[in-house]
């Protein structure tokens, strides 16, 4: 695969099972460890409230699962990714919160969620949307797991619309984020990034695709310059 390349979705898989012991280390490198207040950013969105069906996709380590549930605290949350290293991860981080125990973690893809129609109550996805392989599909695999007037909160990283701002981000992951990785072996992984972010829709796109899927309200909420963004659908 090159880097000019749409990587399958097994390479996908590959790449954050190779990550997951660092992964949460890069985001914090990665963002200067913002990620953290954009992630309750989108829980906020999300409207997740206390007797709520909540479900985190590409739910990582377990960050947004981990912030749902701490909101849902009558109802049960599921944390779903497609890389059993990251859900691994995501586990053991549990172990250390032993309030929360209103979490399912279940490896599915987002291209075939295996709930039935309107089970959720409201969603999140962090860094998610940017690395499926169809991203209008999973934009319908979503609506369909919803329960109308619910709401999902998408959060990425996005090439912002500033040409300097997006020189200087280009800049920043190629030279500071992949020598970071480097050191941890994970080069080809993290060199990834780039190639994915010129690949991403823009605010405007997405919101385009989420009507398209159906969604009645779609609003994109631009971040730090443009380099992050939210997407809040509403079925």
């Amino acid at each position: 695969m090159t880097a000019s390349e749409k990587p399958t979705d097994k390479e996908i898989q590959t790449i954050f099972n190779n990550i997951a012991p660092i992964y949460d280390q890069m985001n914090n490198w990665l963002s200067f460890g913002v990620h953290h207040i954009w992630k309750k950013m989108a829980v906020k969105w999300s409207e997740a409230k206390p007797h709520h069906q909540g479900l985190d996709l590409c739910c990582g380590t377990g960050d947004l699962t981990f912030l749902l549930a701490k909101q849902i605290t009558h109802g049960e949350v599921y944390g779903v990714d497609f890389s059993p290293q990251l859900l691994a991860v995501a586990q053991e981080k549990q172990q250390q919160k032993p309030l929360i125990d209103n979490i399912t973690w279940l490896e599915s893809d987002v291209l075939t969620l295996p709930f039935n129609d309107n089970t959720f109550d409201c969603a999140t996805m962090g860094y998610g949307l940017r690395n499926v392989v169809n991203i209008p599909f999973a934009l319908q695999e979503i609506y369909r797991v919803l329960k109308p007037n619910s709401k999902i909160a998408i959060l990425d990283f996005h090439r912002p619309s500033d040409s300097l701002l997006a020189q200087a981000q280009k800049w920043y992951l190629d030279n500071i984020v992949v020598n970071m990785a480097q050191y941890f072996g994970s080069t080809a992984e993290y060199a990834y990034i780039n190639p994915s972010l010129d690949r991403f829709p823009c605010g405007e796109e997405q919101i385009k695709l989420g009507k398209k899927a159906g969604f009645h309200s779609v609003v994109h909420y631009p971040l730090a310059g443009g380099i992050m963004g939210v997407l809040v659908l509403t079925k």
